[in-house]
């Protein structure tokens, strides 16, 4: 019987964050987006995950059930409709109306269960899912944590980072060639684009002949260095910065931005974070000019 009042004091629909009129997919759904936030793999130190957990996973194994649904909705309209009553009585009238209702409770419960009341239906309805087993609930909490382990996976999973890759690019030039050995950016591009998306090339605002390049991919970055010779006259060499191309691991699992690039203000973060590497880019093809 507890855990039938629980359950009748407890507002599913809002524990999956749904409408009452939610069809049986939005209610998968709702569960199964709630479950990754709180599932307890996914949240060792926080002690109320597991409870939050299995709250979601009550709340799915009921109004995925036909009967249970019907059973709870039932429960869910009579005390909404109480509790509007309940306001509309002064406290006298209130206390008169509690105890009525004590005494035919107590005279129900006296009579056998002939008569069920919601909330017994109810009560009836949760131990038959209790014996059965809800199979739905056991794939559904299946695909949360594959979908999991997946995300935590994918942590650990060697991935590259342009900007720990750098390639520095020399040719020869005499000091005073206006014409910077025949090369300058749009000729570089020119060059490499062929081998993948560039994230950035910088040329050397104070020394000749030298210029940094950053490529999107391992593939793009190697091919460049081991193929490209650029002009026949005055051909380019290309080095790792690192010595070696280097792997890291993600810094988080998080999933694609909900925000699109379309926005405004998301666009003037991205131009604000390229201005920022770009001059990145230039302090340390400064420093290399410095150190040589």
């Amino acid at each position: 019987m507890t855990a039938t009042k629980n359950i009748a004091d407890v507002d599913l629909y809002a524990v999956l964050g749904i409408q009452l009129t939610a069809t049986e997919s939005e209610i998968k759904k709702a569960y199964r987006k709630k479950a990754l936030q709180c599932h307890p793999d996914k949240n060792p130190d926080d002690p109320k995950a597991a409870e939050t957990f299995h709250e979601l996973a009550r709340a799915l194994e009921i109004l995925t059930d036909v009967s249970a649904r019907l059973a709870y909705d039932k429960v869910l309209r009579a005390k909404e409709a109480a509790k509007l009553r309940h306001q509309e009585l002064d406290s006298k009238r209130q206390k008169l109306k509690e105890d009525l209702e004590q005494r035919e409770k107590q005279a129900s419960a006296g009579q056998g269960t002939v008569n069920l009341t919601d909330e017994q239906k109810l009560a009836a309805e949760i131990q038959r899912l209790q014996k059965e087993g809800s199979r739905l609930l056991q794939e559904e909490q299946q695909k949360v944590k594959d979908e999991i382990q997946r995300r935590m996976g994918k942590l650990c999973e060697p991935v590259w980072d342009s900007s720990l890759n750098r390639i520095k690019i020399k040719w020869k030039v005499d000091k005073d060639d206006p014409h910077n050995g025949g090369y300058d950016e749009q000729l570089l591009r020119k060059f490499l684009k062929k081998y993948g998306d560039i994230v950035a090339l910088i040329m050397s605002p104070k020394k000749k002949g030298s210029a940094l390049v950053e490529f999107s991919t391992k593939e793009a970055s190697e091919m460049a260095v081991e193929l490209e010779k650029g002009l026949a006259d005055n051909p380019i060499n290309m080095k790792w910065l690192n010595d070696k191309p280097v792997l890291t691991t993600k810094r988080d699992g998080g999933g694609p931005s909900l925000v699109s690039y379309r926005d405004y203000e998301s666009l003037v973060l991205t131009k604000m974070r390229q201005a920022a590497e770009r001059q990145r880019l230039i302090e340390e093809m400064l420093k290399e000019d410095k150190d040589h």
